[in-house]
């Protein structure tokens, strides 16, 4: 399956952050040499994905100025001989950026919807910037591998990650139907709960920041009900289109960060060190 657009929400305010994400995105915060939403937009340019919509909220600029050409820098760099520095940079010439603006705080389903009018093709990626993947392969690389074993024309494939079952009700979770056959870490997907409490969920299969969606889920988001703190969300509008989706899940290899809390920046600031 070719993809060739993905939405990147990352609109949230880095309230864990503050008062540092007060000045800065905390999608700009370093990872060895570069910012964190360099890792995801490099994730999609590995999948063949050139075709790139932000969704960001009003003060988070810096993340399209970082990705923008800037000739009078480019020209300053070569007048003192220092134009490799900038050559990571040249590799984002052959995206296509887009922005969309999320005005209000209002669920990870309502920050997709402000990209609807982007997507253009039958399927898309939905990258989430606090989740970053460490292994031989991109977290959305193995979805869209994986996207071949699958039978239907439409569906939708969600990657998560096994978790401890104390953990339960910090994630979306997968109630199994069946393993796909000739794929051990893909399964058909029964039943999805938002966050339930350890004793009550289904699977300890937690749904991570990774997603290959059809444009009719996105088409069906102003449908669905918000949740009491107000807030739309993907897993509910999979959830009532179960259905008549069919809704896969893909167990990724390698080891996924959380790049969202402090600890998790932590560890990925100390893994990618080494890496690097």
């Amino acid at each position: 399956m070719k993809i060739s657009q993905a939405i990147l929400p990352v609109a949230g305010l880095g309230t864990r952050f503050l008062p540092w994400t007060k000045a800065i995105p905390k999608e700009m915060l370093p990872l060895s040499n570069r910012p964190i939403i360099a890792y995801v937009v490099d994730e999609c340019l590995e999948a063949g994905i050139t075709d790139i919509c932000f969704v960001i909220s009003h003060g988070k600029e810096a993340i399209l100025r970082y990705f923008e050409e800037d000739p009078a820098l480019a020209k300053e760099m070569k007048r003192r001989g220092k134009e490799k520095l900038l050559t990571v940079l040249k590799t984002y010439e052959k995206a296509h950026f887009e922005t969309a603006y999320q005005e209000q705080m209002l669920g990870d389903g309502h920050a997709i919807l402000q990209a609807g009018t982007f997507v253009k093709s039958d399927m898309v990626a939905v990258l989430f910037g606090d989740d970053l993947f460490v292994g031989d392969k991109p977290g959305i690389v193995q979805l869209i591998e994986a996207s071949h074993f699958i039978p239907e024309k439409e569906f939708a494939l969600i990657a998560v990650e096994n978790i401890p079952r104390e953990k339960t009700n910090r994630y979306g979770i997968i109630e199994i139907e069946n393993e796909v056959h000739g794929h051990p870490r893909l399964r058909k997907v029964k039943g999805l709960v938002e966050k339930p409490e350890p004793v009550k969920a289904p699977s300890t299969l937690g749904i991570v920041g990774r997603y290959l969606i059809p444009r009719s889920v996105i088409a069906s988001l102003p449908d669905v009900q918000a949740g009491k703190d107000g807030e739309i969300r993907l897993i509910d509008a999979l959830i009532a289109k179960l259905k008549t989706l069919p809704v896969y899940a893909l167990e990724c290899s390698g080891s996924r960060i959380d790049t969202g809390t402090p600890e998790g920046y932590a560890e990925a600031v100390r893994l990618l060190g080494m890496m690097s």
